[in-house]
């Protein structure tokens, strides 16, 4: 299925899936989201929020704060750090409108108990008052110290639980207000870290910081020569434009200078940069194809491929991944333009492809085989050059050894080698030449493993690809290499399965390949048939019946 222009993708399904031709046919799988919601919840998570530490440098004399002090445990040693929190917190509270010094030093030794372990006690200091505090810190006018301070401890609180970062909220909009002016750079950066783990935090709260004019100067700060402001402008865009909802996405794209801005970072920044542009490209590729053609005409290919060629760095290869999976997951337009894009490096985009399937990095393996999958489930060509180019040894042996998810995705891939396109022939037309080979190189056993597993949509594929090899394969070889394999079993399990989908499918597929004839040729001679088709008409031949044969 292909998606129009103005549809955001991230709903839509795989544009073009394995497809069957038993019983009913299988409903179509879902593109992948570019966010996942609730699945790999921790990693999500890590990457949404960001605790700021301070330098250990500044604790070495207060020996206090240090967890694990000698004599002392962590629980007793994190008693004591909830304790002198509380009291910083009071402390702030009874300077009032004292002197800007003495509220600097406040706000300093708050800030080192909120940042000297990655578990800051966040939750006494909220309950003790110090979000209207720090929002008073924030009042303009104060120096660019104070400001720092009260966002430093702003962004602590906001990278704590839901709870947590919501208390922030009040202070949202002078934290976007500090965004813009004449504040020191640090100052600023300090602002959009804070915003960034709000907006990580859900989608409300994006639309609050959207609602509130957050993105326009964020993104401004996008395009600053300071790399560690345009580093963490990044990654705040990327957590609220994130969805599911498009609209930010679209305001954003709508700024002047913002494509220019992504392809130049994507092009000549340094790693860590393009790592969180690299994500902003993800969320913007999974939400609409109108804004991809954008980014393709202004150039984003050859770099976002070059990057994917060159790069051994996991934090930069898996945004770049997935962008170019998003991509190739619309049309055969735009797969075409990444395999020409690809043209330059040795190996192509294909080869860069194989090569992170060839990783050891678990989501490099599966991010690489769904590309894969989307590439071969395009034109005739496509999936040659797919056959031809590399991932095909990979893909294999993630079937037959990876984890679960990464065989789901290496079968797809496989899969979808096999059939030809739709505008090439009917639908489930085999491409024997690729089927040939995977069969013999032992593909098999791997979809019914899937056959086997309790995930539906795998069982469902496994069931796919058992009945193309039965049908395609000269000379009745598919139900006899499937029989070698165990699959008959696999498929009986299948045959009172509460998924009316597989059920049928299953029986389906053991009747036409393995009924009450199955095999008789091969145990009584090839004249078998020929007596089964009798004269009288009748049902079954004496012999069939446990007569004798005269």
């Amino acid at each position: 299925m292909k998606s129009s222009g103005s549809e955001g993708l991230a709903g839509h399904p795989h544009r073009d899936p394995f497809k069957i031709s038993v019983g009913k046919v299988a409903g179509q799988r879902r593109r992948q989201q570019a966010l996942t919601v609730g699945k790999d919840r921790r990693e999500s998570v890590v990457r949404a929020k960001r605790l700021r530490r301070a330098d250990p440098a500044e604790h070495g004399n207060d020996s206090g704060i240090q967890l694990g002090a000698v004599g002392i445990d962590d629980d007793a040693a994190y008693k004591i750090l909830e304790e002198k929190t509380v009291t910083a917190v009071h402390n702030l509270k009874n300077l009032g409108k004292g002197t800007p010094a003495k509220k600097i030093e406040a706000l300093q030794s708050l800030r080192q108990l909120l940042s000297c372990t990655a578990f800051p006690p966040v939750h006494v200091a909220v309950q003790a008052g110090v979000v209207p505090l720090l929002v008073d810190c924030l009042a303009f006018g104060a120096s660019d110290d104070q400001l720092f301070e009260a966002a430093w401890c702003l962004t602590n609180i906001a990278s704590g639980d839901p709870e947590q970062t919501r208390a922030v909220v009040p202070a949202l909009p002078l934290l976007i207000l500090h965004l813009g002016g004449k504040n020191a750079i640090h100052v600023v950066e300090q602002c959009a870290w804070a915003l960034g783990n709000v907006a990580g935090e859900g989608e409300d709260l994006r639309d609050v910081l959207l609602r509130q004019g957050a993105l326009p100067p964020l993104a401004r700060h996008l395009a600053s020569s300071q790399l560690t402001l345009a580093r963490t402008a990044a990654w705040a865009l990327s957590n609220i434009i994130k969805g599911p909802n498009p609209k930010a996405t679209v305001e954003l794209m709508k700024m002047d200078g913002i494509i220019d801005t992504i392809v130049r970072h994507i092009s000549k920044g340094d790693e860590e940069l393009v790592v969180e542009v690299a994500w902003v490209l993800v969320y913007v590729s999974s939400m609409s194809d109108v804004h991809t053609n954008l980014l393709i005409n202004a150039g984003i290919l050859p770099p976002l491929i070059a990057r994917l060629a060159s790069s051994r760095h996991l934090p930069l290869l898996t945004p770049v991944l997935r962008s170019i999976g998003n991509i190739v997951a619309a049309d055969n337009i735009k797969v075409d333009a990444v395999l020409a894009a690809g043209l330059s490096n040795p190996g192509g985009v294909i080869g860069a492809l194989a090569r992170c399937l060839e990783s050891e990095h678990r989501t490099l393996q599966k991010e690489a085989a769904w590309a894969v999958s989307n590439i071969a489930a395009g034109s005739l060509l496509h999936k040659q050059a797919v056959f031809n180019g590399g991932p095909v040894p990979p893909l294999l042996h993630l079937l037959a050894t990876a984890a679960f998810d990464v065989r789901k995705e290496s079968a797809y891939a496989l899969g979808n080698l096999c059939i030809m396109p739709r505008e090439q022939g009917a639908e489930g037309t085999p491409i024997l030449e690729h089927l040939t080979v995977l069969v013999d190189r032992g593909c098999i056993p791997g979809f019914i493993a899937l056959v086997k597993s309790p995930d539906l949509e795998a069982a469902r594929l496994g069931l796919q690809f058992l009945e193309l090899v039965m049908r395609a394969l000269p000379h009745g070889m598919g139900p006899k290499l499937v029989e070698k394999e165990d699959g008959i079993a696999a498929m009986e399990e299948l045959q009172f399965h509460d998924n009316e989908e597989l059920r049928i499918m299953s029986n389906t597929l053991v009747d036409q390949y393995f009924g009450e004839d199955y095999g008789l040729e091969e145990e009584y001679g090839s004249g078998v048939m020929d007596t089964l088709r009798t004269e009288d008409d009748t049902e079954y031949p004496p012999w069939r019946r446990g007569g004798l044969i005269a």
